[in-house]
Order: C-alpha cells, then structure tokens, then sequence
C-alpha cells in the first residue's frame, strides 16, 4: 500500500533532485530514505527515478505517483489544517450551566473579566438546562455547571469554590421579622415564594423543613429577583434567598433571618468532565467564579 510518508518522499526528491537532500528534507538519514524507497519500488512492482542521473530523473512510475503526491499532498495539509482549526475552535467554546436562577446578577462582572483575559474564548451562560444541567454536562451539551448539589460520578469533577449563606425572607413587619433565627417548625405550611423551580428542589424544603419533617405551604413563582423580592414586601410569602440575592432590595421593607441556629450554608460547586478538550479553559473561568464569590460572600458579612 502506497503511503503519505511514500508521497512526501518523492516530492522531497523532485524539490532538491539527490537523495542526500531528499533526506535532509526528510529528517531521515540518506540509508534510512534508500529503504523507504526500495519498500515502495518493491510493492509497485517498478523503479521510481533512473540510477545514476544528474539531475535526479523519474520513470514514467516514479512521474505518476509524484504527480498524485502533488495532487493529493495540499489536500492532506488543508485538511489537516481544517480539522486543527475545529479543534482549536471547540477547546475555546465554553458552554456555562447554571442551577441558581440568582447567580446571573454577581456573574456579570466575572463574564466580563474572564473575556478580557480570554478574548478567543466564546463563553455562554445559560439556564435552559436548570432542571437537569449534570445531565447534559454528561452528554456534553453543556461545558461547566455551577452547582450545589453534586451528584457523584466517574465522568465529572467537582470544584469547591465557595460557601454562602441562604437566609430566609420576610416583609418588615412580619410577625417572623423580629426573630434572631427561625426553627422550622415556625415556617409550617408557610406560603413560599421562589423562583420557578420544584418545591422539592428548594434549598428551604430540601435542607431545612424536609429534614424536620414540616409541610411546606401554598408555593409561588416568580421569574425575576425583583418582582419575587417585591411579593414579599407586600406580604404574599416568604422566601430563601442567597444573600446575594437578598443586596438587591432597592430599599424595600425586608428582613432577612437565618435558618437557624448557625444558619443554613450551602456550598458551590463548578462541574466539568474530565476528559473534555477544553478542560482547562473550565479551571480558568471556575478560578475566576471562586475569587468573585469569595470577595461577595465577605462584602456581604
């Protein structure tokens, strides 16, 4: 079978016309090229240039098969110029799943940064995955995730980046405002107010009435942080918040309480695969996310 190295090999010969500098062009030593040659003149059956000759000569053989070097060759290289392009092109695609319908805020700042630092990079922050981003993080629909609840894996790896603090929420004059922290069993059947997300996958319910066995209450949804924020002033429910979250009040008439006793903290995780092609650039957007977190949560403290 004829091969690339065959093909490279005569358009060495052709370009510097002896074998000396065929395998100079070659990076082979001049014995190492003879037999390379020999190989291809045994397997068509036929010489491939004429002994002897200064200029170095083809046979009519030798002609043909350099003729489909020069054709095939630039497309080999073109090719292979495409495919590294496209590769190069998928290392720089960062697909950003996010779990927190209020993290979208505080990330700004760290999109920004991140692009200045990587401006080959194309960074997408998205929620279309809420409900099942590991899973699509799996099936490589989506590059990183931002997540608290990891879920364990052979596939994935999971980044600490930071602890924050959920606290619950309430209008100022409600009758739960003036608590230094509330149990659980003070929130029962308590009307709640999240964002558009199962009952089931709220930190409150999840981490803070479940565990105690209370009945969550009536729950209602809210897509945006200031319309929730504003139900509450109003008194239509409650609410958990990240602390993040509950910064932007604009002045309204709200409280926050912890969860009790020493507070409800959650961690956040960055995800990734471990065998994907643009694993590192993942590393660099997480360490910019953990630095931003961090200088929020001890703002916020």
């Amino acid at each position: 079978m004829i091969e690339l190295r065959h093909l490279r090999t005569l358009v060495a010969l052709k370009e510097s016309g002896s074998l000396a500098g065929a395998a100079k062009k070659r990076f082979v030593t001049q014995s190492a090229l003879s037999h390379q040659i020999k190989e291809l003149e045994t397997r068509i059956n036929s010489s491939i240039f004429v002994r002897k000759s200064k200029p170095l000569s083809f046979t009519q053989e030798g002609a043909r098969l350099l003729n489909l070097a020069e054709e095939i060759l630039p497309k080999v290289i073109e090719t292979e110029s495409d495919l590294k392009q496209g590769l190069n092109d998928e290392h720089n695609q960062l697909g950003v799943g996010i779990e927190c319908h209020s993290c979208f805020r505080w990330l700004m700042p760290v999109m920004e940064e991140f692009r200045n630092a990587y401006p080959q990079a194309n960074l997408d922050l998205s929620s279309r995955h809420l409900f099942d981003s590991l899973s699509a993080l799996e099936m490589g629909e989506l590059d990183v995730v931002l997540t608290s609840d990891p879920v364990p894996g052979q596939a994935l790896a999971y980044q600490h980046l930071f602890d924050f603090e959920v606290k619950l929420v309430v209008a100022n004059d409600h009758p739960l405002a003036s608590k230094e922290y509330v149990t659980p069993q003070l929130l029962e059947k308590q009307t709640i107010i999240s964002y558009p997300v199962p009952l089931a996958r709220l930190d409150l319910y999840r981490h803070f009435l479940e565990p105690a066995g209370i009945e969550a209450g009536e729950q209602l949804s809210c897509d945006l942080t200031m319309m929730l924020l504003q139900r509450i002033a109003c008194k239509d429910g409650i609410a958990a918040l990240p602390t993040w979250s509950i910064s932007e009040s604009y002045g309204l008439n709200l409280t926050a309480v912890k969860l009790g006793q020493e507070g409800l903290k959650r961690p956040l995780f960055g995800a990734y695969r471990k065998d994907s092609v643009n694993a590192t650039l993942a590393q660099k957007w997480l360490e910019l996310v953990a630095i931003e977190g961090i200088a929020k949560q001890h703002k916020l403290n």
